[in-house]
């Protein structure tokens, strides 16, 4: 049984090792792109660096789902607990921006295509 659970523990620390890790990287990349979107003054790049961080933190979200196995007294699962909550407003807050840039930008991309 301990085996199992040492077994249990190695692959759900390296899962969220490579969660976060994926996270970190899709983060940095966006930010990039969306820096180069900024200075290209693309339209579409505030709405493109919005998409890219909801990704992230998708990934970061997944990392703290899977610290709550590993979880071994009730203080560390509250500030798991705490962290997903947070990571979880931050996402709400994120999709509601991206709902917003996409109302604010398809008709002004509609208005374009109307014109000949």
């Amino acid at each position: 049984m301990d085996l199992l659970y040492k077994l249990m523990t190695t692959i759900t620390e390296a899962a969220i090792l490579l969660f976060e890790f994926v996270g970190v990287a899709v983060l940095i990349v966006a930010g990039v792109f969306g820096i180069y979107s900024y200075i290209r003054r693309d339209p579409h790049a505030r709405l493109n660096l919005a998409k890219g961080m909801a990704m992230a933190l998708e990934f970061k979200l997944g990392g703290e789902i899977l610290r709550t196995v590993i979880v071994h007294d009730f203080s560390e699962l509250l500030v798991v607990g705490g962290t997903i909550l947070l990571r979880a407003a931050l996402a709400f807050l994120i999709y509601w921006g991206i709902k917003n840039e996409e109302s604010v930008t398809e008709p002004k991309e509609k208005d374009c295509q109307d014109t000949p």
